[in-house]
Order: structure tokens, then sequence, then C-alpha cells
């Protein structure tokens, strides 16, 4: 299960970059037109259009019922299921599982069974076509928001798994797969507003502050934007610093 809960419109409105970025992943998909394709933590629907607009047939699956009513509102002639990417069951197969910014918000206990399912609801030969945060990602963000936690007493809980290469590709291969491409790299990220930090904080950073008072969150989320001026705010725009780690791995044989 993921270990976050969306503000669907806020996530619409303040982090569009998220499947802006994720459109250049589609083309990691070698599969012909017309292949059945899931896009798995679909999220608000903008990426699984866009993969039906280049011919595949999708199904959008994510485990928020307030981002699917969104997808289902603003996409419906396309088709959307609730589940979530550990233990989502398709009564067929398909030719691709697609994701996008969604494996590193899953527990690292749980990657391998999730990665055993994803092979599962494959057919032989399918491809699963991944992204998300790698090794290092936005780690000047967490690393002052630790900080800030651990000079008021608190610990500040590290949920996210941003891997290596050569940390997940030994996962993928015990799952059965064969990786055929495999990258990590920086990708500075601007975010939107002088506030884009701070939102920032406030939208994918809630597990670490859940039990810690609303007045403290603000103080501790001050304080981390302050810390962090001279270093991310550039050009006018606050940049996050993300690290992005992709697959693309094939299913060779059912297990």
């Amino acid at each position: 299960m993921p270990n976050i809960s969306w503000d669907a419109a806020d996530y619409k409105e303040n982090f569009s970059f998220v499947p802006a970025y994720g459109e250049a992943v589609i083309d990691l998909i070698t599969k012909q037109p017309e292949s059945r394709v899931i896009d798995l933590g679909c999220g608000n629907g903008s990426l699984t259009a866009h993969i039906a607009e280049r011919g595949y047939i999708v199904t959008g699956i994510d485990d928020s019922e307030e981002m699917l009513r969104l997808a289902r509102k603003e996409h419906p002639d396309l088709s959307f299921l609730q589940g979530n990417a550990v233990s989502f069951h398709l009564e067929k197969g398909v030719d691709v599982i697609f994701s996008n910014a969604v494996f590193h918000w899953i527990d690292e206990k749980n990657q391998q069974t999730m990665l055993s399912n994803i092979y599962r609801n494959l057919n032989p030969g399918g491809e699963l076509v991944c992204e998300f945060g790698g090794s290092g990602c936005a780690e000047a963000v967490h690393e002052t928001l630790e900080q800030c936690f651990s000079e008021r007493g608190l610990v500040y809980r590290r949920v996210f798994y941003f891997p290596t290469i050569g940390q997940y590709a030994p996962m993928l291969e015990k799952a059965g797969f064969k990786i055929e491409y495999a990258a990590l790299f920086d990708r500075p990220t601007p975010q939107n507003g002088s506030d884009g930090l701070a939102n920032w904080i406030r939208m994918f950073v809630k597990k670490p502050f859940e039990g810690v008072e609303k007045e403290l969150e603000e103080e501790i989320i001050s304080d981390t934007v302050s810390r962090l001026r001279n270093r991310l705010y550039q050009n006018d725009f606050w940049i996050v610093d993300y690290v992005r780690i992709q697959f693309r791995a094939v299913k060779q044989q059912n297990l």
C-alpha cells in the first residue's frame, strides 16, 4: 500500500510537473499500438490519457478514491480501477505495466512482493516500464527536515524508498524479469510560486509529521525553507533536487 493520501485538487493545480515529466517515460515502451497497458498508480489519469493517445488500450489503476474520481471525471472515455501496486489482480494478463512516480511510495519491505505481483499480471514477454525516485532524491530537503526535527527532540521518519540501480536490479531479476534498460539521473525540478518548497513539503512529506501539532509543523516547514533558500531558490523559483531511476524489464517466463 502507498504510504500517503492525496489532495487531488491541489496535486492537479500545483504539481502537474509529475505527469508532465512522465510523458517521456512512455517513450520507453517498445510494444506496438493496440497492446494492452496498465497505468499503475495512474493518479488523475493525465498520463493514462497520453498513453491512450499513442494508440494503446490502457486501463488506469490507483489506490486513491479521490484521484480516481477526478480521473473518471476528466477522462470519462477511459477505464479506471481501484487497486494498489502490491496486490492488484487482473483477470487477463497485459502487455505492458507502466508506472510513473509511484514505487518510491511503497514501503521497502513490500517492494519484492510488488514486483512479483506485477510479473504475475504481465503476459510472457510483457514489459514493466517505470520511473520513480532514485537514490539521493530530494536529499537536501529531507536532510534539512531531519535536522529541524532533531533539534526539537523529534525523529524524522524516512518513509520513502529511493534505491540505486545496484539495489533494485537484483529485485527485478529475482521476480523473474530481464532488465533491458536502467538509468539513474539528476532532475532538478522547479516548483510553482514563492511558496513552492513549503507547498511541496506539505504535499509530499505527510507521514513524518503525523502526531506533530499543526503549529509546530508549520514552524518546522518555515525553518526548513529558510535554511534552504540560498541552496534551492534559484532565478525566482524553488528547485527540489530530484533524482530519478528508470527501468524497462521484460517478463521471460512464468514462475
